[in-house]
């Protein structure tokens, strides 16, 4: 339970992540807010590790620690980022349904976990009804924007699986701030090669929005979940994250004043049962 109550923490701060990066893309090229974000997360998790005098990884771990950086440091933002240019946050955040299946399937490939075979049905059940939930929600949808994160699911649920699997050796926090100082290098190259002309006409909510995806996004949340996924297990507590869409569209209603549809409350409930589900069978 202390992995699931891990979990759920970082689910709730990660909820805040889609419809922040929303806010964030009105005054920041996603490329720089990509890189930006990285290097303000890369620069706290390193003062981390030098004040509680972490020792460095292992030579063996330098390949998982890229993987974990290219998937949730690089690859989620940049691409999530991308597709908030073409479509709404409470539309984006509906597809994080998918993530729980696409962790699991990494938990299997790079965790060696085997959940029952009944695990996998209220998984795909899950992750279809929030899927089918997304096709309806625009008469007229952005492909471009959908593809976009469907390929932001795909390399986030790798980055999750990886680092959690690392987490049992490292520790969650650890885990994310060496990703983050890996990438560090290349982050600020990026940054700096977009850096904005000038500052002026960026609101005060888009600074915010930058402060809130570089600290909790990307380095807290993160502390929190790669801890609940070590203990309680990649594939079951993934499954939280099918919750996070509904998180995710009441802060996009109360933040964006997107509205949600009624429709999403049975499409929730639906999906409460389908985590219960595959938790007993995990």
């Amino acid at each position: 339970m202390r992995g699931w109550g891990n979990g759920l923490i970082g689910v709730l701060i990660f909820s805040g992540s889609l419809p922040a990066t929303r806010i964030a893309v009105g005054g920041f090229d996603p490329i720089f807010l990509t890189s930006a974000r990285a290097v303000i997360a890369a620069l706290l998790g390193l003062v981390l590790l030098v004040a509680l005098k972490q020792s460095r990884p292992e030579r063996r771990d330098l390949s998982s620690l890229l993987i974990v950086a290219l998937g949730v440091v690089v690859g989620f933002p940049l691409l999530t980022a991308l597709a908030l240019q073409h479509i709404t946050a409470g539309h984006s955040v509906v597809f994080i349904g998918l993530l729980p299946l696409s962790t699991a399937i990494f938990g299997v490939l790079r965790g060696g976990e085997r959940p029952r075979p009944m695990f996998w049905v209220f998984s795909c059940l899950g992750g279809l009804a929030v899927a089918l939930y997304a096709l309806s929600l625009d008469a007229e949808m952005s492909v471009q924007g959908d593809l976009m994160m469907v390929a932001a699911i795909i390399a986030c649920g790798l980055g999750y699986a990886e680092g959690a699997t690392l987490s049992r050796r490292l520790g969650g926090w650890q885990v994310i701030s060496w990703a983050l100082v890996l990438s560090l290098p290349v982050m600020a190259l990026v940054a700096l090669a977009v850096w904005p002309d000038s500052w002026t006409g960026i609101s005060t909510a888009a600074w915010i929005s930058l402060g809130y995806v570089s600290v909790f996004s990307m380095l807290v949340g993160f502390v929190f979940w790669y801890r609940g996924l070590a203990m309680g297990g990649i594939a079951g507590v993934g499954q939280l994250q099918l919750l996070q869409p509904f998180f995710g569209l009441t802060l996009a209603a109360v933040l964006l004043g997107e509205t949600i549809a009624p429709v999403m409350i049975a499409v929730t409930l639906f999906v409460v049962t389908c985590v219960i589900g595959a938790k007993r069978f995990a």
